[in-house]
């Protein structure tokens, strides 16, 4: 008989200890963006509350913060567009009950165009897949408050993920900070779950995005690999057209980071994983502190 490694050991103990040891440090809440709620709007909608908090952030982001667009077209703060009615709404709140970030996944009606061919064009070599499997995400913004450091990005990555991170460095923690205004880039990530667990659920395999390239490459740190299917264009700054496939993300995070593919999926974390960045982090602040 071949012996078990060590992560098999884990796995195939008994959990009752495991899980109350689990729970003892990390409590009932999400293990990665525990100070956040989800919510979304589905299509056709267009009168839920949640969807008038979304217009308004979107206002105070793209209107009052950034000027991309004029405040004075949008007589009641409400930020909307021709493509609001065909996409479905994701929303991050605190605890309190404030929202702090959305994004949205753009399906156009049959023979409508997707936001990012208004502006984007694709390379003549580009095959569209089809038009039921795919969406874009548009209009993402995370609420100034919640962006730590001067050098965040308008989504909410801090500078030094930027330049340290990677999908390996998101784990589980021991202790959960209690600064809620952070955790930079988890509250992106969050609701990068929220849009793949929907389109998992819903047959969409590929998402489309313009976004900066420093943007892509963050996102690729997270798990996200974005493809460029066109050139650059200034758009409220210099923008690429993107594409991803959710089948080669989920292959990825599983080779990469296991407890990340796991939590995309809402699957059990496996407690080995638990225990064992449980203690690596418990000894690294032992260290930290001599």
């Amino acid at each position: 008989m071949t012996s078990m490694t060590q992560e098999q050991d884990y796995e195939q103990a008994p959990t009752g200890f495991f899980s109350r040891f689990a729970e003892r440090f990390l409590g009932k809440s999400d293990v990665l963006v525990p100070y956040f709620n989800f919510r979304k709007v589905l299509k056709g909608d267009m009168e839920s509350y949640v969807l008038k908090e979304i217009y308004r952030l979107r206002y105070d982001v793209y209107c009052l913060e950034r000027h991309y667009l004029e405040a004075s077209d949008f007589e009641e703060e409400l930020e909307m567009d021709e493509y609001d009615d065909c996409s479905i709404h994701f929303a991050a709140y605190t605890l309190s009950n404030d929202i702090v970030g959305t994004v949205r996944l753009v399906q156009p009606a049959p023979g409508k165009i997707y936001p990012f061919e208004t502006h984007c064009a694709a390379f003549p070599e580009f095959v569209y897949p089809a038009r039921d499997n795919a969406a874009e995400i548009s209009r993402l913004v995370v609420k100034k408050t919640h962006r730590r450091r001067r050098g965040d990005s308008m989504e909410g990555i801090s500078a030094d993920f930027m330049e340290k991170g990677s999908t390996k460095s998101i784990q589980p923690r021991p202790t959960v900070r209690r600064d809620k205004r952070g955790n930079s880039p988890l509250l992106l990530l969050g609701m990068y779950r929220e849009l793949y667990r929907y389109s998992r659920q819903n047959g969409i395999r590929y998402w489309y995005a313009a976004m900066e390239r420093s943007l892509a490459r963050s996102l690729e740190k997270m798990g996200f690999k974005f493809v460029p299917i066109g050139p650059q264009v200034d758009y409220y700054g210099p923008v690429t057209p993107f594409v991803a496939d959710l089948d080669e993300l989920i292959g990825r995070l599983q080779n990469e980071n296991k407890f990340l593919a796991a939590w995309f999926n809402d699957e059990p974390i496996p407690m080995w994983i638990m225990v064992k960045t449980m203690v690596g982090n418990f000894l690294e602040g032992r260290f930290r502190k001599k």
